[in-house]
């Protein structure tokens, strides 16, 4: 689920944000749908994506991986 969030929120708000991040918005998504309207979620962005550009930021080194690779970083590899 980190993934997709992590890769979500550099195209869409421009946050580089890196994987312990991504599991925290992850879960704090998830416990939003399950409380549902009316509760205030929070969570913590505890790192930054920068520390893993040769790897979470790699598009080679998620094939490697077999991790999905974003549209968006296809077509800058």
């Amino acid at each position: 689920d980190a993934l997709p969030i992590v890769f979500d929120l550099i195209q869409e708000e421009g946050l580089c944000v890196g994987g312990s991040t991504g599991i925290n918005i992850a879960g704090a998504i998830r416990l939003a749908r399950e409380m549902g309207p009316g509760h205030t979620i929070v969570t913590v962005l505890c790192d930054y994506g920068t520390r893993y550009q040769s790897k979470l930021f790699n598009p080679e080194f998620l094939r490697q991986k077999k991790l999905p690779v974003p549209g968006w970083m296809e077509q800058r590899s």
